[in-house]
């Protein structure tokens, strides 16, 4: 990291590591704000119907590709959905021939398109089996959905069922805990990170890191501040904050960006997910200078998620500097509008060059 008279910082290019692009006009609207602050992406894959072969994961990385605006180098990593039935060889085969990154576990109904997600993880533990072999990565949407367990304790009770069995039965399985909301899952990655280093990594929003759940609340109902895992209390915000800012090797960046109309969020049963495209890297620096942390945002944003992966670090480099930057509200084309998270406000940094444009 490089700070030059507390007026720039500059590091090498992030990557994010859990995006939802959606597909059609919606790509369109949304794919270039994260192209424009990052060099890679692990590309989630809950579309209607989900991306569970290697040939749909190529055809829709073409179609992420052909909606990045001209000039703007980016590299979507593509995952697959995992199914009660998904095939072991094809998931196999996928990773070998680069077209898969992972493979992401959506308990079943957990979130937006996860309908067709596991609804047993003993039912793929052959896939699991084999993913240990080859040394793919399992991400993990980590929460149960029984009915009878209250939408705030479905990450602890996730681990204590879940994943505490999953590490024991599958020692050398590198797995990411998506979108940690909860002080137990920092705590749960701490100690695994400490017992087998290199087997366990998490990605923190950066909405998770700045709002807790009396937010969603604050002078009436908030759709927009409603996702899934949803904010938690301000005990485990804190802790997601200690995490993500200590520079420790298993936390890394994952927006978990996820873009719905504006009228799919104002409705009587609004849709999960929390639009931080806009200006995701400039909110993350925000959250660093506020802990007093900005010399390991470096580690945070740009060099946990690679080595976890076993990618190399980008060779560009971002140039961040400390000027007013307003987000805006909402972006929009046509009848297509999606609102910003923190949109309106301003923030204190905005990206000042990259290095790899011309």
């Amino acid at each position: 990291m490089v700070e030059d008279d507390a007026h720039y910082l500059t590091i090498p290019l992030p990557d994010d590591w859990h995006v939802h692009f959606r597909d059609g006009d919606m790509l369109s609207l949304v794919v270039g704000h994260t192209a424009r602050q990052f060099g890679r992406a692990i590309v989630m894959p809950n579309l209607a119907p989900p991306v569970t072969t290697a040939a749909e994961a190529a055809a829709y990385r073409q179609r992420i590709l052909d909606a990045i605006p001209d000039g703007i180098p980016f590299d979507p990593l593509m995952t697959c959905y995992m199914t009660d039935t998904i095939s072991v060889d094809e998931v196999s085969a996928g990773y070998r021939d680069g077209v898969f990154q992972a493979v992401k576990l959506y308990p079943q109904n957990a979130t937006t398109n996860a309908a067709a997600g596991v609804s047993d993880i003993r039912m793929v533990y052959g896939v699991l089996e084999r993913m240990q072999a080859d040394g793919m990565p399992l991400l993990i949407h980590g929460e149960v959905t029984d009915a009878e367990v209250d939408v705030y304790d479905r990450e602890a009770v996730f681990i204590e069922r879940t994943m505490t069995a999953l590490v024991r039965d599958f020692p050398e399985l590198k797995i990411v805990f998506e979108h940690v909301t909860t002080k137990d899952a920092v705590e749960f990655v701490e100690a695994r990170h400490a017992e087998a280093p290199g087997t366990i990594g998490a990605t923190i929003t950066v909405h998770h890191l700045m709002i807790n759940r009396t937010d969603m609340f604050r002078g009436g109902i908030r759709p927009h501040l409603y996702c899934l895992p949803i904010a938690k209390r301000e005990r485990h915000r804190l802790a997601l904050r200690r995490a993500a800012t200590s520079g420790e090797g298993p936390f890394f960046l994952g927006t978990d960006t996820a873009p719905h109309h504006v009228e799919s969020k104002e409705t009587a049963c609004g849709c999960a997910g929390i639009f931080s495209a806009p200006a995701a890297l400039e909110l993350y620096v925000r959250v660093f200078e506020e802990e007093e942390a900005l010399d390991r945002f470096e580690a945070f944003a740009s060099r946990n998620g690679p080595n976890f992966y076993g990618l190399p670090v980008n060779a560009a480099r971002v140039a961040l500097e400390r000027v007013e930057l307003e987000i805006p509200e909402q972006i929009e084309a046509g009848a297509l509008a999606v609102k910003a998270f923190k949109g309106g406000e301003t923030v204190n940094w905005r990206i000042a060059s990259r290095s790899d444009l011309t």
